[in-house]
């Protein structure tokens, strides 16, 4: 019996895959960079089954390339690159990988960036490198104290109930959240309090974004909200891009009518808002939020897992998501 053919869109770690080899026939983008759009719809031509990555647009093009495609596996959290109702229309199951260890990795680096902005470090890695530090000042590069500060989370999910367990355990925060249903994890874990958007960007020292990119959260952080927040407060993005008006966001910091921002993703992905790089006030990373090794082991084991789900053993897949 011949295998069934897998082809992996970009190329990715292989932990997590040897279920995948064992059972399938399957083919890796070779190069480092994105598949082209007509490498994509080949790729889906002759594949049973597509794991793709957020880099990868799966349009209505890519899936009617062959009526005998069966799923498209993404190898993310996010799933806005996939065009659900066109996979649904063709009986194209999609998936996602909602790997704790993932949502655990976003935590940490939003974390990370947060505990950076608030304590000035590329300012003062850039000041010391450049040649500046003549003595020590009590004045220079003052900063936060981070405890029992107010860090409002837009999102309840598994990523923000991580963060909001950073914040309570490592700094007493007082942990605000904003979501469009309740989360009693979040509130059981942390003592969080469910606020609106607007209270939250009102009373918070600190904004962390962790939605997931839909018509609703479009530009859900645009002037309007940006001019809610205090001047002194620090905004952080793992989420998408899109949730962000990034014009709005460089206009904003510009003026230093907040202090900061932390932004592991982008609207126009991987092109920034013109001003955004030129910004002291700002850490810029390259979409690398979930980039642990355990993380991506266990995205590659889930998204196997997916595919075998419906290739092998002839259901839906676990980790389904739906138009």
């Amino acid at each position: 019996m011949l295998k069934p053919k897998v082809i992996i869109a970009r190329k990715i770690p292989k932990d997590g895959l040897d279920e995948l080899y064992k059972h399938c026939k399957v083919k890796m983008h070779a190069s480092q960079d994105p598949p082209t759009k007509k490498q994509l719809i080949s790729y889906a031509k002759s594949a049973d089954a597509l794991m793709t990555t957020v880099t990868e647009e799966v349009d209505k093009d890519v899936l009617r390339a062959n009526p005998d495609l069966k799923i498209v596996a993404n190898y993310a959290l996010g799933f806005n690159n996939i065009d659900l109702k066109s996979a649904k229309a063709r009986n194209v199951y999609a998936s996602n990988t909602p790997s704790m260890m993932s949502a655990s990795a976003v935590a940490q680096h939003a974390f990370a960036l947060l505990f950076a902005l608030a304590r000035r470090l590329p300012q003062s890695d850039a000041f010391v490198k450049a040649g500046k530090y003549k003595a020590w000042s009590p004045v220079l590069f003052l900063g936060d104290d981070m405890r029992e500060k107010t860090l409002g989370i837009v999102g309840g999910g598994r990523i923000g109930c991580s963060l909001a367990e950073f914040a309570k355990t490592c700094f007493d925060m007082k942990i605000l959240y904003s979501d469009v249903v309740r989360s009693p994890q979040i509130e059981k874990k942390c003592k969080a309090k469910k606020v609106s958007l607007d209270s939250l960007l009102k009373e918070s020292d600190y904004v962390s974004l962790h939605v997931p990119l839909l018509p609703s959260t479009k530009h859900l952080i645009g002037l309007k909200e940006l001019s809610q927040m205090k001047e002194s407060a620090i905004l952080i993005n793992t989420s998408r891009g899109g949730v962000i008006d990034e014009k709005a966001l460089v206009r904003t910091l510009r003026a230093k009518k907040i202090a900061g921002a932390g932004l592991d993703v982008f609207e126009n992905e991987p092109k920034l808002s013109l001003g955004l790089a030129k910004l002291s006030n700002i850490i810029l990373t390259p979409h690398t939020a979930s980039a642990t090794i355990e993380a991506r082991e266990e995205m590659g084991r889930q998204a196997t897992e997916n595919i075998l789900d419906v290739l092998i053993h002839g259901k839906a897949p676990r980790n389904e998501v739906k138009a």
